[in-house]
C-alpha cells in the first residue's frame, strides 16, 4: 500500500468515526439504561483504558530510544489494544448517556472547557495522524513512520492524559 493511500484510508476512517461519534454524543437520543448498573463504571474504565495507553506509549517511546524495535512494536500495540477498549467502551457508555453535562463552577469551568476543548481538537488531528503512524509501520514504511510518529506520540500522549484529566474533573 502506498503512503498516499494509507494516508487518505486515514483520513476518511478518522471523518468516519468523528460523524459516528458527533450523532451519537449529541444527535442520538440516549438508550434506557435501567437496570445496568455496570454503565455507571464506564466512565471509570474509560479513565483506567487511557491511563494505561499513557504507560504503553511512554514504554514505547522509552524503547524504541533504547533500541529495543520489538519492545517497541509491542507496547505501542498495546497502547493502541487499550485506546480501542477505550473506544468500545466510550461508544457504549454514550450510547446509554448521551452528552456529559460538566457542573463546576469558578476558576475550574473555564480550565475545564480549555483541556476538553483542546482534548476534542487535538483526537481529531491526531486520530489520522495515529492510523498513518500504524499503517506506515505495518507497511514498513519506517522512514516516513518515523517521521510522522515523532508529531504523533506527544499528540496522542496529550489525549490520553487530558482524557483522565477530563474524568478526574468531571468526578470532583
Amino acid at each position: 500500500m502506498s503512503i498516499r493511500r494509507i494516508a487518505i484510508l486515514s483520513i476518511v476512517l478518522s471523518i468516519v468515526a468523528f460523524a459516528f461519534l458527533s450523532w451519537l454524543i449529541y444527535i442520538k437520543a440516549p438508550a434506557s439504561s435501567e437496570g445496568l448498573t455496570w454503565v455507571a463504571f464506564l466512565p471509570t474504565c474509560n479513565a483506567i483504558f487511557n491511563t494505561l495507553s499513557t504507560l504503553s506509549i511512554v514504554a514505547g517511546i522509552m524503547a524504541i530510544r533504547r533500541g529495543y524495535k520489538k519492545l517497541h512494536a509491542f507496547s505501542m500495540a498495546t497502547a493502541l489494544t487499550f485506546s480501542g477498549l477505550f473506544l468500545v467502551s466510550y461508544v457504549v457508555y454514550h450510547h446509554f448517556q448521551g452528552d456529559t453535562i460538566f457542573t463546576g463552577t469558578g476558576i475550574i469551568r473555564p480550565i475545564y472547557f480549555f483541556i476538553l476543548i483542546s482534548h476534542i481538537v487535538l483526537t481529531a488531528v491526531a486520530l489520522p495522524m495515529i492510523f498513518g503512524t500504524v499503517g506506515l509501520a505495518i507497511t514498513k514504511k519506517f522512514d516516513a513512520h518515523r517521521k510522522l510518529a515523532r508529531w504523533t506520540y506527544p499528540l496522542w500522549l496529550y489525549i490520553s492524559v487530558t482524557g483522565v484529566l477530563i474524568y478526574v474533573m468531571l468526578n470532583l
